[in-house]
Formats: structure tokens, sequence, C-alpha cells
């Protein structure tokens, strides 16, 4: 089978895979998106985007297009059932809760033809140095073809190979179920723009309006060390303890819709030493989006931060490549493809370095928020609460950063 030779090539064809290529496109720079997927991954719930992610999607030029598919969201209504205490706390910046699936068809609708190749599955990853001295990762599939890439961006989520081919360690997840929906509402849902937290005695519920007539909500609760026989015992678990929840509450859950709801799913993270510490590049090789800081869901960023991630790379990367073009195999000279390897190689290393930090951040809130749901001494959750207050969590400055232009 005759070997293929790419300038960029991405693996995922996620939000963050979609987002990078675009990014990239939008500076004049091709890539080749390989999804394993026979088709562009639409399933899944919804997720929240604060003014941080709307701002990348304003710099993809996707912004206008997504806002009319969400409503804003003015603010965040907290219930704390057992101490009968609730605040309602205005939003200070534009959130609001995209679908999953509109996200995901504007970024591939926005794509060139041919951008993406699904059922393309990688089995391995390998270095593949050539004679003439430069330096190039050739991809394996699961068919047996080989692709080798001239640049490789690992977008492939949580369990990433291009990850592992880094170096990194396995994400780990904390002992949480969470059950994910959207309820439809034909005449109208009675929550009206508030984003609800409902804390219950055990198990926590989360609502945030779409639209008028949609509404997204998560439903989550400590998972048992005696685990699970199947998973339709899983999902009684976590939903018994709607008994205990409000009514209306309750029946969003109850009725939503079934096509549209994800299965159960585990918190996974990397954590935050591991963000600050890890190897994300490799030469020419590195990686974004969950693949490179998956992190629970506890401060909503893992979407937006995903989209800051193309914004920066494609930022970081045009520079080395000022025509646009990345030399491959029969393409200019030895010289030319080595000195391009090398601006390509600081460029990437600069896209790390400047997400490294805002990263660290990120993820140390969220697993600092994780760890103060399940910890069970009161030293331990006191320390949480005093590492949240010097992180400043309340004022979420985090939903107000600038990635920059593209």
């Amino acid at each position: 089978m005759e070997e293929e030779v790419h300038g960029i090539v991405i693996v995922g064809g996620g939000i963050c895979g979609l987002a990078t290529a675009l990014a990239l496109h939008r500076k004049g720079i091709s890539s080749l998106v390989l999804e394993k997927s026979e088709t562009l991954r639409t399933d899944g719930v919804a997720i929240g985007v604060h003014a941080n992610g709307w701002r990348a999607l304003d710099q993809l030029g996707l912004a206008t297009e997504l806002r009319e598919t969400a409503n804003i969201i003015t603010g965040y209504h907290n219930v704390w059932q057992q101490q009968s205490k609730s605040t309602i706390i205005p939003a200070r910046k534009e959130l609001r809760c995209l679908k999953r699936k509109d996200l995901v068809q504007a970024l591939a609708g926005s794509l060139p033809a041919g951008t993406i190749r699904f059922s393309c599955h990688i089995a391995a990853i390998v270095a593949d140095p050539d004679p003439d001295g430069s330096n190039r990762t050739l991809l394996r599939t699961m068919d047996g073809s080989t692709i080798k890439a001239n640049v490789l961006i690992g977008c492939d989520g949580a369990n990433s190979v291009v990850a592992k081919y880094l170096g990194l360690g396995s994400p780990s997840h904390l002992p949480l179920l969470i059950m994910l929906g959207l309820t439809s509402y034909p005449h109208g849902h009675p929550f009206g723009t508030q984003f609800l937290r409902f804390a219950g005695n055990g198990f926590a519920v989360g609502l945030l309006p779409v639209t008028e007539n949609l509404v997204h909500f998560f439903v989550s609760r400590p998972s048992p060390s005696t685990g699970f026989t199947d998973e339709s015992a899983a999902r009684e678990y976590v939903l018994e303890k709607l008994q205990d929840c409000p009514d209306e509450i309750a029946d969003m859950v109850r009725r939503c819709d079934a096509a549209e709801t994800k299965t159960l799913t585990k918190v996974w993270y990397r954590s935050p030493w591991q963000v600050l510490l890890g190897r994300f590049q490799r030469g020419t090789v590195t990686v974004a989006g969950d693949a490179m800081h998956v992190m629970g869901p506890y401060i909503g960023q893992g979407g937006s931060a995903s989209l800051e991630d193309a914004v920066v790379l494609a930022r970081t990367l045009s520079r080395s490549v000022p025509n646009g073009v990345v030399v491959v195999d029969g393409n200019g000279s030895t010289r030319s493809r080595e000195l391009q390897e090398k601006r390509i190689s600081v460029a990437l290393g600069e896209y790390v370095r400047e997400r490294r930090a805002r990263l660290f951040m990120l993820s140390l809130e969220s697993y600092v928020i994780g760890t103060l749901r399940i910890a069970k001494s009161l030293l331990k959750k006191l320390a949480c609460v005093a590492m949240l207050t010097l992180l400043g969590s309340e004022s979420r400055r985090h939903a107000n950063y600038n990635c920059g232009p593209l």
C-alpha cells in the first residue's frame, strides 16, 4: 500500500481537532484531520461556552452564527437543599450553552472539502527519521495503511494515542458518575435564563437553558466502591435521588430526549502537576484540547480552553510557515525542509509555553473543586476552600481570559 505524506496531520475530529483545522485554514495553512468514526461525531449533549470561548469563536469567524442558536445566560442560581440556602449571582460576562451538534457542524461546515478523513483509526505512531536528516512522524492505521506527517497535532481526547507517544501518563478519574441530557419543552420551559445548580445530600443537579424551548442538564453522584454490574444499574443509582428534588427538576430529567442523552460518564482529569510538568511537545509533534488538559466539568472550561488552544496553536504555527506551505517530500531542497522543521519546532515550543501557565491554573481550580466534592474529612474540605479563595474562584476570572487574535 502506497505511503502518504502530508504537511500537517491532526488526529481527532472532535471540537478541538476541527477548531484547529479551521484556525489553520483561516491562516492559509491546509491540514488533514483523521477521524476514526465513520461520520462527523455530532453525538454528545452540550457545552457551556464562556466569554473566553466566544472570543476564540470570534477569531474563528463562527461566533455570530452560533450565538443565534443559544440564548445568553444571565446569572447563577445556587441552591443548597440541606442548608435551605440559595444565592443568585449575575453573570458578569457572556455565557451561553451550545448544543455540541451545532458547534461541530459549524466547525466542519467551514472547512474545505476533503479536510476530514473518516474511518481512519490510528493504531500506532513511530518516529521516522529520514536519511536526509529531517524528522517526520509515521502513523499506522488499523487498516494497514501508513501516513507520514511533517507536523502532527493530537486532538484525540483523554485517551490520546498522540499523548502516549509524547510520554504523557494516562489521565485519572474521580469516583463520580455523571449523566448528561437535553430536555425539550415545545411550549417553553419554566427555568428562565439562569444556570441553576442544585446541591442535595450526596448528589447534585445542574441546569443550563439553551433556548426557551431546550435545557441541558447534568446529574452527578459519588460512585460506590462496589461498582455496578451493568450500565442500567448505574443509571438507576444516579437517578434515584431525584425523589429529593423539586418536581420541575425531577420531571425535566425523567422526560429528557432519549436520543440526545449521553451514557453515563466518569470525571476524567489530567492532574495539575502533570499539566505543569508534562511533555507536550516532541519536535514537530504536539497536543491540544483534552489530549493535553482533560479536566473535570466544575468550572466549565474544557470546551472553551480547547478553542483557545486552536487559536494560539494556529497563530504561533503560522509564524513558522509564512507562505502557508509546509514542505513535504519532493518539494523544496533538503536544506529548506530542515530549516522549516526547526522553525516549526520552535513555534510549537512557544505554543506550549504560552498555554501551560493558563492550563495549569484551570486544571488546578477544577481539581480542587472536584476534590472538595468528594472529600470526607473536614480538614481536606477546609484546605480546598482555602485554596479556592486564593485562586479567586468565585470571581470567575478564568472566564474573562483573552487568548488574543488569530
